[in-house]
């Protein structure tokens, strides 16, 4: 296979809402390139990207897809990416490694939520990006619309290159760079190059002469070019969108039909001569500070952006070659677990399908099989300074189920499998709850879900069973209360005494120390599970030695650990000791700290105990006309209404809800909206639980 240098490798992620016609679009760049004889489809579960049993059953992208074509004298890289935001982890990896980003706009649709939410990692990382208006071809394309909610997105500078028109009953779109119309017959395919009608020649002169603008504005030299001509020739303006591009200060808009194979070649043409190649982008700077030059001579990094498990290959290794080149056999150190890694073999993947190759330059995208101690998210590098690249950040879970095996043997096998799924998509977590003692399941929502058991079922040949997880509450006090308890045993030889008295109150940030106690001594201690204990020593006269004050603290802790309402940690008390009694022979670390528990546990029920739940932020971004159900939703859940924003079409509300009540919304979300709101969620903070609703819990803990 021929090996191309940095400045003729370009690498595209193909993204875009769902249904915008990705994957349609790869397989016709992979036809008009020569590389595939005849186009396969969605519906007929054959084309190169989409080859996943779980996406022939789905009909939709599932797994973010490296592919490539070659088109004059260029490799272009393409990477075909899911639009459902349940997997934007696999399109977030992807933007990561891209060069350019090509953003698939359904023409009937416009820019939808999932347009809106890829974009905003987009813009995060600063990729170079053009869009591409789809089905330009289709009797419900909207243009017009289109643009306008691609200006609305990115503003002003939203360049458009090409627009679609009718001509003599047949598809045209005119390019207003190269200032010509490309006429295409019913089957698409190679176009006629024709002048521009004369009832579109006024139209495409102005949106020429805003492309000029738009070009000259992102070079100095040829922003003082464009003032002494007062126009930019073809090759002059290809250079400021490149540089605008470089920016991220300018967006192309091309418009095509991928299904029927109009306008590809022209985009195509368009990635070779103008979209940035890896040699053109910014320096990227590592962990360790220093800016990681893209040049072959440099040391060999291999920034891995994605793995897979195959049954028949094992894992799969996808990496981008951020400096150097690899060859096969290469030894290369792991940064993160410091071992060393052998590329036994280097391949170009097309879906499925595989190519070997010797080496890999700088920029190129490529994969390596059943490397050892190496996840996604990690560097590879040669050499003996250490070099790492940032992390792919991911976003939290939008959704957390409890889950487990359904044979209990199986349960090993479900660990194992799951931790697995995770290597290879990091936005599924697995914890492990000690309060509740349950593994937790996160992800992003319930299409995710539904993958992540068809993987188990199917690919590793275990069946779990998904359940709401408990809540993990808390308990506190609302009053303080004393109370006292003796601990006595004999049982032959020396036994067992102890004598505690205690007040305990409830503790805020800030409050004043307690009055009426000689205070000996303190200790805040911040619990592992949130808030806070503190403990007073105030024993006068000596009643109780002090060598016996961490005893009783360590029983307080203990019943801290399980509190009596519903068997959940307890947090935010300040506890007195104030005083006791104690025997000579009798006393030891043992009697006081089992006499400070029950002194603390009685004291605790006797001083009005509440629970707490914990609340989350929530912001849920919905079309205008849908926030009336939208909002009778959240307040059935018993969420706050904190705020709005406009966003366009959109209203983002800012709500506090608590926990417990986000089961199923990603589902009833999806619902109401048809899809098209979003929201995100995070832990806020601990409240206090109505009390209707603490008292079924407190019955429901003693039922059980």
């Amino acid at each position: 296979m021929k090996i191309f240098d940095d400045k003729h490798i370009k690498n595209i992620v193909l993204v875009g809402a769902h249904n915008s016609g990705k994957t349609t679009l790869s397989e016709t760049m992979l036809f008009e390139a020569g590389l595939i004889n005849r186009r396969g489809t969605v519906e007929d579960h054959n084309t190169v990207s989409d080859y996943h049993s779980i996406e022939h059953e789905r009909s939709a992208s599932i797994y973010a897809t490296p592919l490539h074509t070659e088109w004059r004298n260029y490799k272009i890289n393409i990477i075909d990416t899911p639009g459902l935001d349940d997997f934007i982890g696999e399109i977030i990896a992807s933007i990561r490694v891209a060069d350019t980003v090509v953003t698939t706009i359904n023409g009937r649709q416009g820019v939808e939520v999932g347009t809106e939410i890829i974009w905003s990692y987009i813009d995060k990382y600063h990729i170079p990006t053009l869009f591409v208006v789809n089905q330009i071809d289709h009797p419900d394309t909207k243009y017009e619309n289109s643009i306008k909610g691609i200006q609305s997105l990115v503003g002003n500078n939203a360049a458009i290159i090409q627009y679609p028109i009718k001509i003599d009953g047949s598809q045209g779109i005119v390019d207003v760079l190269k200032m010509k119309l490309y006429k295409f017959g019913p089957n698409g395919g190679k176009p006629e190059k024709l002048p521009i009608p004369d009832d579109q020649k006024e139209r495409a002169e102005q949106l020429h002469n805003e492309l000029v603008e738009k070009a000259a504005e992102n070079d100095d030299a040829l922003l003082e070019l464009f003032f002494e001509k007062g126009t930019l020739n073809e090759d002059e303006m290809r250079a400021g969108i490149k540089a605008g591009m470089l920016n991220h200060d300018l967006y192309p808009i091309f418009c095509v039909s991928a299904l029927n194979d109009m306008g590809s070649g022209r985009l195509m043409g368009f990635i070779d001569n103008v979209a940035p190649a890896a040699a053109e982008l910014k320096s990227e700077q590592t962990v360790q500070g220093d800016e990681l030059v893209p040049k072959k001579d440099g040391p060999t990094v291999l920034f891995i952006f994605k793995t897979l498990f195959q049954t028949n290959l094992g894992q799969i290794t996808f990496f981008k070659v951020k400096s150097g080149e690899v060859n096969v056999n290469d030894r290369l150190t792991n940064f993160r677990t410091g071992e060393t890694e052998v590329i036994n073999q280097l391949f170009i993947m097309d879906g499925k399908e595989r190519q070997s190759v010797s080496k890999l330059t700088v920029g190129d995208i490529g994969a390596t099989l059943k490397l050892k101690f190496t996840e996604t998210n990690d560097t590879l590098y040669s050499g003996k300074k250490d070099i790492a690249l940032r992390d792919i950040q991911y976003p939290e879970d939008r959704i957390v189920l409890a889950v487990s095996a359904v044979t209990q043997t199986d349960d090993e096998k479900l660990s194992e499998a799951l931790k697995k799924i995770h290597s290879q998509d990091p936005t599924v977590s697995l914890t492990f709850s000690k309060e509740t003692k349950e593994f937790l399941l996160g992800c992003q929502g319930e299409l995710h879900l539904a993958t992540i058991d068809w993987t188990l079922k199917n690919i590793y040949g275990v069946e779990a069973q998904f359940v709401k997880p408990k809540t993990p509450y808390r308990e506190t006090i609302q009053r303080s209360s004393t109370a006292n308890y003796r601990h006595k045993k004999q049982s032959g030889g020396s036994g067992q005494f102890a004598q505690v008295h205690l007040k305990i109150e409830p503790w805020y940030e800030g409050m004043p120390e307690p009055e009426g106690f000689n205070i000996r001594g303190k200790e805040d201690i911040d619990l592992k599970w949130g808030g806070k204990l503190v403990f007073y020593n105030c024993i006068v006269g000596g009643v109780i030695d002090t060598r016996y004050l961490p005893s009783i603290m360590k029983g307080v802790l203990e019943v801290m650990e399980s509190g009596p309402l519903t068997g959940s940690y307890i947090r935010d008390i300040r506890v007195m000791v104030y005083d006791g009694k104690m025997h000579s022979v009798d006393s030891n670390d043992i009697s006081f700290k089992i006499a400070g528990a029950h002194a603390f546990s009685e004291a605790f029920l006797n001083a009005n105990p509440k629970l707490l739940e914990p609340r989350n932020e929530l912001v849920v971004k919905v079309p205008e006309d849908m926030v009336g159900q939208v909002m009778t939703d959240l307040q059935s859940r018993r969420a706050v209404i904190q705020g709005f924003e406009n966003s366009d079409n959109y209203q983002i509300l800012n709500c506090l809800i608590p926990a417990d009540e986000l089961h199923g919304y990603s589902t009833d979300l999806r619902s109401l909206t048809q899809g098209r709101a979003t929201f995100s969620t995070k832990f806020s903070s601990y409240e206090s639980v109505p009390p209707h609703i603490q008292s079924q819990l407190v019955k429901k803990e003693l039922v059980n």
